[in-house]
């Protein structure tokens, strides 16, 4: 979460045909954005901004993820405030980042992935689409929570990231790593910008050893994006691939986890997997008139996930093939009917076609198929938000939001066919208002509905069920100030709330791949957060979340649940750091992010793991304009922290990385 004194485009801005304005621009009154590194405004805000959304929404400017050395690129969401990150360290399988009191163990995905504006969630909702970004291309990212949103409809549960990429310009950026554990890593950024046509490329491939045994990670990924600017409009496609194939070194058990941390188990030796991913999209942006915008995207991603895992010696090894094709579109037209009124209405659609399989197997050979499923899945809404500003005080934006589910759902082992559930239409009304009683100082407030329904075999109506599973309704409520004063001080606190009226939780382990009924459960929690540049070349930030999250109607089958915790879900979330530049040529930062413990199940009866606190430091300095050397030592003070969960027989670890050091050179024209 470093300040930076580059600029870059975020975006609020990209897809706009305008040109640029102010590099440096002064705060916005009303706005509820935390600014982290400089944003370069070149539009106004118009169809499907983030500058639209009255809630907690926070901005990552892309010179401070393009300076990191990580091996997966949500890794990268450590800087931004209020985020765990829940590091499996499992091959392909690596990890995610979560929000708003949600955990990250897969059983409940709750943040809505968009890639340059396109929706990249699996079918699950899980995030392996963020596997084709390199830090190097990103231009920046969109972090938005809460419920009060209208954009987005399927798995926008706790709200949203969006992460930017390099669209435009004329420039070659180049970086070099290598550092511990046998890591080499490439980056090539391009860009060559002529006559209104523009043209963007990025290759990246890294490989590592890895910390753990058995543990080795090779990764390719390429991009192309081609826009023409026509004035008033433009029109561009992106084509991304990723490929990846990793070994796996399973868990561990108590008796090993804090004395033989590198060591992977004989049961370990043949797990790991592929993961092939594509995804190809038409971008159309148009200011139609000084003011009516248009924004259509058309998309198509694939997913091709093969993977071998066994969990313990006490289970069988299994393969897990996933196979699925999306294929959807987005639609927002954005009008200014005068000064004091904004309305935006929009809409999308997403197809999906997917496949699920998985069998028994011995060191990779197959002995028995436990499943074999078929299903579609079709999820069209739209909205229609306002924003009423009948002074330059006040703020009202009113939205409403539909969606509705169909699909098909087949067993091929079993022979059996299922429909939908039949979920009706979901009635999502959201509602935020901003007042700015002083200068600087903006007060805010939302509410809104968000949805949850089932993944997988969970979404449809199987016999021996009768009965249709209804939608989880999640409501939320915020409250919050934020302070801003001139460039040097920037600061948000905000409360908020959130209930699920029949949370579904997906059976990770399941054959069936089906779901449970977690029951009615409340967040709740409490985000705070600074930024201060005292004096010029300084820059000092930190924040603190304090977040419950507490079953509290359980399932009638467990009713010993009542006001358990939800598992995986620390109470207390914290970073912070200091930027020192004394010169243009010379960057030294220190930072840091932590938590605290959490249950490692709803009976809350296996104790507490998982806290820790993790320091980090980089030196960097530039030999020439063109040329920057670097290095960071990452867990500098080497805590011994890990990833635990429970297999219903033992608690299980993944120790994370010990202190390392990469160096880096990076070229840029």
């Amino acid at each position: 979460m470093m300040l930076a004194t580059s600029g870059v485009v975020l975006g609020l801005t990209l897809g706009c045909p305008a040109a640029a304005q102010d590099s440096r621009p002064d705060p916005v009154e009303g706005d509820t954005r935390f600014t982290i590194g400089d944003i370069v405004v070149t539009a106004p805000s118009m169809a499907r901004s983030t500058g639209n959304v009255l809630t907690s929404v926070d901005l990552l400017g892309g010179d401070i993820a393009q300076r990191q050395s990580v091996d997966n690129a949500w890794e990268l969401f450590a800087r931004l405030p209020g985020v765990v990150l829940t590091d499996f360290n499992q091959g392909t399988t690596s990890g995610r980042f979560s929000i708003r009191g949600f955990n990250g163990e897969g059983e409940i995905n709750a943040v809505k992935l968009l890639i340059d504006g396109v929706p990249t969630n699996d079918n699950a909702g899980g995030m392996t689409g963020i596997d084709m970004i390199a830090p190097l291309d990103i231009a920046g990212i969109e972090l938005v929570r809460g419920t009060s949103d209208p954009r987005w409809g399927l798995h926008n549960i706790a709200g949203n990231a969006n992460i930017l990429t390099r669209i435009g310009g004329t420039y070659l950026d180049a970086r070099g790593i290598a550092g511990a554990f046998g890591t080499i890593d490439g980056q090539v950024s391009a860009g060559l910008e002529r006559g209104g046509f523009s043209q963007n490329y990025l290759v990246s491939y890294r490989r590592t050893d890895a910390y753990r045994d058995h543990a080795d990670l090779d990764r390719l990924n390429l991009a192309g994006k081609w826009f023409y600017d026509f004035g008033s409009t433009r029109l561009g496609a992106i084509v991304r691939h990723s490929r990846a194939t990793a070994e796996e070194p399973g868990y561990l058990t108590d008796a090993d986890a804090y004395t033989h941390r590198r060591r992977s188990y004989a049961v370990s030796e043949t797990d790991g997997g592929t993961r092939r991913l594509g995804q190809y999209s038409v971008h159309l942006d148009s200011d139609l008139t000084g003011d009516l915008a248009l924004s259509v995207k058309g998309y198509a991603n694939s997913l091709h996930d093969d993977r071998y895992v066994r969990f313990s010696a006490n289970v069988a090894q299994q393969r897990r093939r996933t196979d699925e094709r999306q294929y959807g579109g987005t639609v927002a037209l954005h009008y200014h009917a005068g000064p004091a009124l904004m309305i935006e209405a929009g809409g999308d659609v997403q197809v999906q076609d997917n496949q699920s399989r998985r069998w028994l197997t011995d060191r990779r050979t197959t002995t028995r198929q436990t499943r074999d499923q078929q299903f579609d899945l079709t999820v069209y809404g739209g909205y229609l938000q306002t924003i009423v500003t009948p002074t330059d005080w006040l703020k009202i934006t009113p939205a409403w939001r539909i969606d509705r589910i169909e699909g098909d759902f087949a067993n091929r082992l079993a022979g059996i066919t299922a429909p939908i559930n039949d979920y009706g239409t979901i009635s999502q009304p959201k509602l935020s208002v901003a007042i700015v009683p002083a200068h600087g100082v903006t007060v805010y407030g939302n509410y809104g509905r968000t949805f949850q329904i089932g993944v997988g075999s969970g979404a449809y109506l199987i016999p021996p069920r009768l009965t249709d599973v209804a939608a989880s309704i999640n409501e939320g409520f915020e409250g919050g100030v934020k302070l801003t004063r001139g460039r040097w001080l920037e600061a948000r606190v905000a409360l908020w709330q959130q209930t699920a009226s029949g949370e579904l939780k997906r059976r990770l382990n399941d054959p069936s791949g089906d779901v449970d009924n977690l029951g009615k459960t409340r967040r709740r929690g409490i985000d705070l957060q600074l930024d201060v540049k005292p004096v010029r070349g300084v820059a000092l930030w930190g924040s603190w979340s304090h977040q419950s999250a507490r079953i509290v109607t359980p399932d009638p089958a467990t009713p010993s649940q009542a006001g358990n915790a939800i598992d995986h879900v620390p109470r207390n979330v914290f970073s912070g750091g200091l930027d020192v530049t004394p010169d243009p040529k010379f960057r030294l930062s220190f930072w840091g992010n932590g938590q605290s413990s959490y249950e490692l199940d709803p009976a809350n009866s296996q104790g507490r793991y998982g806290d820790y606190v993790v320091l980090n430091a980089e030196v960097a300095y530039k030999v020439t304009p063109q040329i920057e050397l670097s290095a960071q030592l990452k867990n500098l003070a080497d805590d011994r922290y890990e990833y635990v969960w429970y297999d219903g027989a033992q608690q299980l670890h993944a120790p994370a990385d010990p202190r390392s050091l990469f160096g880096a050179v990076r070229l840029t024209f």
